[in-house]
Order: structure tokens, then sequence, then C-alpha cells
């Protein structure tokens, strides 16, 4: 269980990264919208890392494909 927190801990932190750093970005009149792109491209970069991360430190070599039992 530890590494689904682990996994979990680093998304978060890696949203709020993205996030403040786009907010800092973005120019000073902020709209509903601006909001709507900063966090949607903030969750898409955090699953983007937890995705590589989890194929990066599988046991399992083939991760997309299977045998399958005869």
């Amino acid at each position: 269980m530890p590494r689904a927190w682990m996994l979990a801990l680093a998304g978060v932190c890696v949203f709020a990264v993205v996030a403040l750093v786009m907010i800092q970005i973005m120019p000073a009149p902020l709209k509903q919208s601006d909001y709507l792109i900063v966090g949607s491209v903030a969750t898409l970069v955090a699953m983007l890392v937890l995705f590589l991360v989890v194929i990066s430190t599988s046991k399992d070599r083939n991760v997309f494909f299977r045998k399958r039992k005869k």
C-alpha cells in the first residue's frame, strides 16, 4: 500500500507545481476559462507523469501484451 500512497502524493505534487507555474505565466487578468485551461493542462501532465512512472517501475517487461495460456 505505500507504493499507491507515494504515487498519489507524487501526482498531487506534480499537479500543484504545474498549476502554479501556469498561473504565474498567464497574463494578469485571469478569467474563468483561464483557470479551466490551467486545470486541464495540469491534470494532463500529472496523469502522463503517473503513467510513465507506473510503466517504468513495472516488474513485467511486456506491460501492454500478455501471452495467452494454451
